[in-house]
């Protein structure tokens, strides 16, 4: 009598798999699709955020400058009717952004046009580059 194992040999990696998803960070600004999308770039000067959130109202967002974290918070509201599919996300939402440098926090300025939210924070003076001159011996 023979017995076939081989059904058998796929199960660590399987068990290695559900194990994987079941550890997975669940906060939504952790997630492969978080939402709001997110641009960030920087100069010199200044570090940029891009958010895009169509069909969130200005009223709906909050946005926290604390211990060196950007933090983005907001709600868009359910539409109303019966939907055969939704893939628009919608309810409460946050996304944190770490700047890594230190900044500014009383000249952060935001601005929503369009749906999307556009925030520039401005680095700290000691976070921009210095010009160090060199001496003639």
């Amino acid at each position: 009598m023979v017995i076939d194992l081989s059904s058998f040999y796929n199960v660590p990696r399987q068990m290695d798999r559900f194990f994987d998803e079941i550890w997975k960070p669940s906060m939504i600004s952790q997630r492969r699709n978080a939402y709001p999308p997110v641009n960030i770039s920087e100069d010199v000067s200044n570090i940029y955020v891009h958010l895009e959130m169509p069909g969130v109202d200005i009223e709906d967002v909050d946005i926290t400058l604390s211990d060196g974290s950007l933090v983005i918070k907001g709600n868009r509201k359910h539409d109303t009717g019966n939907y055969y599919r939704q893939e628009r996300p919608a309810g409460l939402f946050q996304r944190v952004i770490n700047l890594n440098v230190p900044v500014d926090a009383d000249k952060v300025k935001a601005r929503m046009k369009d749906g999307i939210l556009d925030i520039v924070v401005p680095k700290a003076e000691e976070a921009k580059p210095k010009k160090v001159s060199i001496e003639a011996e």
